[in-house]
């Protein structure tokens, strides 16, 4: 099962924000050769927005980064999930969340609403292999690996990868996302990636409590975030070191690994795709 959805993705896919996802970029970023392009920003359940995205393409897989749990009915995403199946067999991937306690009104006990929403997915007919779970703790990393066919990480080094390798033992899918800035400057590289990782996501204590819980100390979460803290976080540097740090969450356990690019607010993201896409697929 996980092994048709590992040759599926690729060893690396594309990270992007639902809202700056085009056809025309979509259909680029499959022509680079990357095997996944993940919609993230809780895209909308009635999945359209993936459906078009898939008629733009032939062989890229699309990605949910995820659905939120608290946003769409699981039959109605269920129900979205059969029509694309029915269009694009095999090429779309549901990824799932509960998303975050401070921007979600109704959030309350948040793994028992994730195993009841898997729970009628899979009972509306969502196939475990073609289903995954935003998940950084153990409790719903083990309810990744057993109930879905894996788990989508966010917002974490490699060393995360390798402990949730060992929660979910060797069969279930693991696919971190990991954050990106190609500049040589290292200065200029972690202005960039500070700006991203500090708002929102350390003041976010889902992030917060699992960088804790990884060692990190409460002055590496302060001010924007320490620069030990960033460098784990943000791989930078020339495309080869971008793409050496990328690659260790392969060797950490993982089996496909979501670049999210960061770049100067407006600038087209395709030359660093195209860069990356060199160095890591040669």
């Amino acid at each position: 099962m996980t092994a048709h959805l590992r040759d599926q993705l690729g060893r690396f896919g594309i990270w992007r924000g639902a809202f700056q996802v085009t056809a025309q970029l979509a259909a680029d970023i499959e022509q680079l050769g990357f095997g996944a392009l993940w919609l993230g920003g809780s895209p909308d359940g009635d999945l359209a927005q993936a459906e078009e995205l898939l008629d733009a393409t032939s062989t890229l897989t699309i990605g949910t980064s995820i659905v939120n749990i608290w946003k769409d009915a699981p039959h109605e995403v269920a129900r979205s999930f059969a029509r694309l199946q029915d269009r694009h067999a095999g090429r779309f991937v549901l990824g799932v969340g509960a998303g975050h306690r401070e921007v979600t009104q109704q959030y309350g006990h948040p793994y028992e609403a994730l195993a009841a929403y898997v729970d009628s997915l899979r009972g509306e007919g969502v196939p475990q292999d073609a289903l995954v779970l935003a998940a950084l703790g153990p409790k719903v990393l083990r309810l990744a690996g057993e109930q879905t066919a894996g788990a989508i990480p966010y917002l974490v080094p490699p060393e995360h990868t390798r402990q949730a390798r060992e929660i979910l033992g060797p069969e279930p899918l693991l696919a971190p996302e990991h954050k990106a800035v190609v500049d040589p400057d290292p200065a200029r590289a972690r202005a960039l990636g500070r700006a991203r990782v500090s708002s929102p996501y350390l003041g976010l204590v889902n992030y917060t409590s699992n960088l804790r819980r990884l060692g990190w100390a409460e002055d590496d979460l302060r001010d924007g975030g320490s620069d030990p803290l960033i460098d784990a976080l943000v791989a930078h540097g020339s495309a080869d070191q971008v793409a050496a740090q990328l690659s260790s969450h392969l060797e950490a356990g993982a089996d496909h690994v979501v670049i999210q690019l960061l770049t100067e607010p407006q600038a087209d993201p395709l030359p660093g795709y195209q860069e990356l896409a060199r160095a890591l697929m040669p």
